[in-house]
């Protein structure tokens, strides 16, 4: 069972995606796609995938993990015989990695520089409310003075 749907389920049922504008990218233009050639290259693709995915995760158990990772993935990709896309799999997974990490580091950036502006501005509220202080002892003092 997987998500409540049996396994045979999930073999036959296609994965829902558009892959219409990627598969427009290697065609020249004014070639167009038959209904019927989407229809059968949408499921070679879901067959695809749940294949691949299924290799991977027979290493992710041989690495007593449930979790598939990347490096997954890559080890399918070879076992079944893809090693051509290998290279360019890790090449995107690096650029991946590298958004990631920059998105990550302008989240930090971006917090510190929140942090530090409610700290400038505690600050602010703290001397204000020093200097009410100090005008507010300051009349008292001079009427000590003058009595």
């Amino acid at each position: 069972m997987f998500g409540g749907r049996s396994d045979e389920a999930v073999r036959t049922t296609p994965l829902q995606c558009n892959f219409l504008p990627i598969s427009k990218t290697g065609l020249p233009d004014g070639v167009n796609i038959s209904k019927e050639a989407r229809s059968a290259i949408s499921r070679a693709a879901s067959v695809f995938v749940l294949y691949a995915t299924s290799c991977a995760n027979n290493f992710a158990m041989k690495g007593k993990r449930k979790t598939l990772n990347a490096g997954d993935v890559l080890s399918a990709m070879e076992e079944m015989e893809f090693q051509r896309f290998v290279a360019p799999l890790k090449e995107s997974l690096e650029v991946y990695r590298r958004e990631q990490k920059g998105k990550k580091e302008a989240r930090k950036d971006k917090d510190k520089k929140a942090d530090s502006e409610e700290q400038d501005k505690s600050r602010e509220e703290e001397n204000d409310d020093d200097d009410e202080r100090m005008e507010e002892e300051e009349p008292n003092e001079e009427e000590e003075v003058d009595n």
